[in-house]
């Protein structure tokens, strides 16, 4: 009987990069002008397709963190005006300020509506540097509410935003900012973001041996490169 022989695993691995290559070079090139109507459509078709921006019109992730405080995926101007008309004054935009289409289009709509646009770069697979953290904290306890938070999915950077929120205005709240790193909304722990969970677990370890708040742990004790090396020795565990 002759066998059919199955795509060896290097193969499939080289289609899939280039694919990824493929499509990371059109994200890169399409998508950062709006200063002429047919910039505009390239713009608006790469937001929908390069930046999965067609999935969200019905999936928003949205939800209350805390009186005043939400969360969600990224926003189309479409959803930034019912926002608006709903009353959020600043929007947190943790994917930074970047020259393609999302974020040309959330800049000009949030102009439009008068809304306080606050730009933040974290990752959400990497445990973010002490500074970006604290400038999250500082964030968080000063922006004007109602306040909207968001990232690309809205599952991993603003579930860890999520989780600071609860943890600057209770401490002990760990399980409440557990939740906010859950399956609920998409976060999966057990892959690459699961290191923002252990920079929650390793503040819980730390309140352990003694009280300390949120924002003290981050100047004083925390250090990313410590929370990447929990996150691994945790992930060969499992």
């Amino acid at each position: 009987m002759i066998g059919i022989e199955r795509p060896r695993a290097p193969m499939v691995s080289g289609l899939f990069q280039r694919i990824h290559r493929w499509e990371r070079d059109l994200h890169n090139r399409l998508g950062r002008d709006i200063s002429t109507p047919a910039a505009r459509r390239g713009a608006w078709w790469h937001y929908q397709f390069l930046d999965h921006g067609i999935l969200r019109h019905l999936w928003t992730n949205h939800d209350r963190v805390a009186p005043g405080i939400y969360r969600s995926n990224q926003p189309d101007p479409r959803r930034l005006r019912r926002m608006a008309a709903r009353g959020i004054r600043t929007v947190l935009n943790l994917r930074g300020a970047t020259a393609h289409s999302a974020y040309l289009f959330e800049r000009e709509t949030c102009a439009a509506l008068e809304l306080t646009l606050v730009d933040l770069h974290l990752s959400a697979r990497r445990a973010p540097p002490r500074a970006a953290l604290l400038e999250l904290i500082d964030h968080l306890a000063t922006l004007e509410t109602p306040l909207l938070i968001h990232c690309k999915s809205g599952a991993d950077r603003a579930g860890l935003a999520s989780a600071v929120v609860l943890l600057i205005r209770d401490e002990t709240d760990i399980a409440g900012a557990r939740r906010m790193l859950s399956w609920r909304y998409l976060h999966l722990r057990s892959t690459a973001t699961g290191v923002l969970d252990q920079l929650v677990e390793d503040y819980a370890a730390r309140r352990e041996e003694g009280e300390i708040g949120f924002r003290d742990w981050v100047a004083q004790d925390y250090d990313p490169e410590t929370t990447a090396a929990n996150f691994a020795a945790r992930r060969g565990r499992a």
